[in-house]
């Protein structure tokens, strides 16, 4: 499957819903990232913001498949969508 960055940003809006419910998770995307719960709703709309959510996300394989598992999802979509958004584009070195 490939992701338009429309497609993307919505996988991206599902899983800073998903982060959001997880009480022992969000402090610590908080934390690390220099958010602030002001941030999740004034920077929801942002796709470089949501790449951020993902980029989080996908530093634990146990987050990934518990998103993943929650939404019905093949674990490699995550990355397929990160990948459709700012940053996220294959980088050639040759």
């Amino acid at each position: 499957m490939t992701y338009t960055q429309e497609t993307a940003e919505t996988l991206a809006l599902q899983a800073l819903g998903w982060l959001a419910t997880h009480d022992d998770l969000l402090p610590v995307f908080l934390s690390s990232t220099g958010a602030s719960e002001e941030d999740l709703r004034e920077r929801a709309a942002d796709p470089v913001f949501l790449a951020s959510v993902l980029d989080f996300l996908m530093m634990d394989d146990a987050w990934v498949m518990a998103l993943c598992d929650s939404l019905a999802l093949p674990y490699e979509r995550i990355l397929l969508a990160r990948a459709a958004l700012p940053g996220g584009e294959q980088v050639n070195w040759t």
